[in-house]
């Protein structure tokens, strides 16, 4: 049998005698100095196009792959940003294990209701963290924790990063103080406090009070129900007073609102239009304090053939783009949740730079978007 001859694999230690190219291998075939190297691969754009486009051109013909360990052991950093989120989406129960398909396909008939496993806000956040990140020279580590296990990821994640990003409320204020001593801690979302932590969050009060205070003012809404989420939620408070200064504005008794009590999921949103609906105490306006539990209501009125906007007017908060493609299309307080990730990681790289710097507090702004679940008046 003959055929073309197939080259020997290289043996242990020829492959070992294989010169790992450098950074000043790269700097040398370019004739730039290590430090515009270096630039050249971090912010690319600062960079004359015509030396760019040579280091490139030598980090291509080398092979040259920067050492993240040997830049960490540099500059003493990771160039690693952390982002913690309390696990809202895991669940409890046993999950399937996992195996290999038979090459047969199944049909099934899919009967069940909108998934509730995504959180679509966090997605959001997440998104605006990982691109700023990106464009500023760091990579996101996301980490989820739930009940106990949070004190015990945020100490792990927090020896593994520059800097770290977390929900407000969600972990213990005595370890985000410890944690904070080491590395930039910047809290998302709920309101500043005197924690000397720096903050990033959004209009939540002004907003809900936006949105209530047109159903009051403009469609002359008297009979109305609020759904709060839940009690250890960094946004909820705000927005529950927000609704409250808005009714107050219209001559409202506070206490002669219902405030009912989900969990911001679109399950619960839909347990509590069913049980509005199942006491016959349906009010003109179901003001939701997220949009999932906005979108939850819709469903059961849509299901049990209740008219939105004409029997029920729905209004929910976050803007969501799952609110955009509901039937109505659902009125909403829009927040800038991309926007809100890049403030966080914009606040960590900043302390980086300037670790003396004060305590610092960003409020982002909102925006009411009318649809079709409360149209304009």
């Amino acid at each position: 049998m003959t055929g073309r001859a197939v080259p020997a694999r290289p043996t242990r230690e020829a492959r070992s005698e294989v010169k790992t190219p450098t950074v000043y291998d790269v700097a040398t075939l370019a004739d730039v100095s290590i430090a515009t190297v270096s630039r050249v691969l971090r912010s690319p754009d600062a960079v004359k196009e015509g030396t760019r486009e040579r280091v490139l051109d030598a980090v291509r013909s080398l092979g040259y792959v920067p050492s993240a360990s040997a830049r960490g052991l540099a500059a003493r950093r990771t160039n690693v940003i952390g982002l913690f989120f309390p696990g809202h989406d895991a669940h409890d129960e046993p999950q399937p294990a996992l195996a290999a398909g038979d090459g047969d396909v199944p049909i099934v008939t899919d009967d069940a209701e909108a998934d509730d496993t995504v959180n679509l806000y966090f997605d959001e956040v997440l998104r605006g963290a990982e691109l700023e990140a990106w464009r500023r020279g760091f990579a996101l580590m996301v980490t989820a924790g739930r009940g106990t296990s949070r004190e015990a990821l945020v100490s792990d994640i927090a020896g593994r990063v520059d800097g770290l990003a977390v929900l407000a409320r969600t972990v213990p204020d005595d370890l985000l103080t410890q944690v904070a001593r080491r590395i930039p801690v910047v809290l998302l979302a709920g309101p500043r406090s005197a924690d000397g932590l720096d903050h990033v969050s959004v209009s939540n009060g002004p907003g809900m009070r936006t949105i209530a205070g047109y159903l009051l003012q403009r469609h002359g809404v008297r009979d109305l129900v609020y759904v709060a989420g839940p009690a250890d939620s960094p946004d909820d408070a705000e927005r529950l007073d927000g609704f409250h200064e808005a009714l107050d504005a219209a001559g409202l008794d506070r206490a002669s609102v219902p405030v009912l009590r989900s969990d911001f999921t679109r399950t619960g949103g839909r347990a509590i239009a069913n049980r509005l609906v199942d006491a016959g105490s349906l009010p003109r306006a179901v003001v939701c304090s997220n949009d999932e539990t906005a979108l939850g209501v819709l469903d059961v009125l849509a299901a049990r053939g209740i008219r939105v906007p004409e029997d029920v007017m729905v209004t929910g908060f976050d803007g969501i783009a799952a609110g955009r493609m509901s039937h109505p299309t659902l009125t909403t307080v829009h927040q800038p949740m991309a926007e809100l990730g890049r403030a966080a990681v914009q606040a960590i790289t900043a302390r980086l730079e300037q670790p003396m710097l004060p305590p610092q507090s960003l409020t982002l702004p909102v925006e009411v978007m009318l649809r079709g679940s409360c149209p304009p008046a």
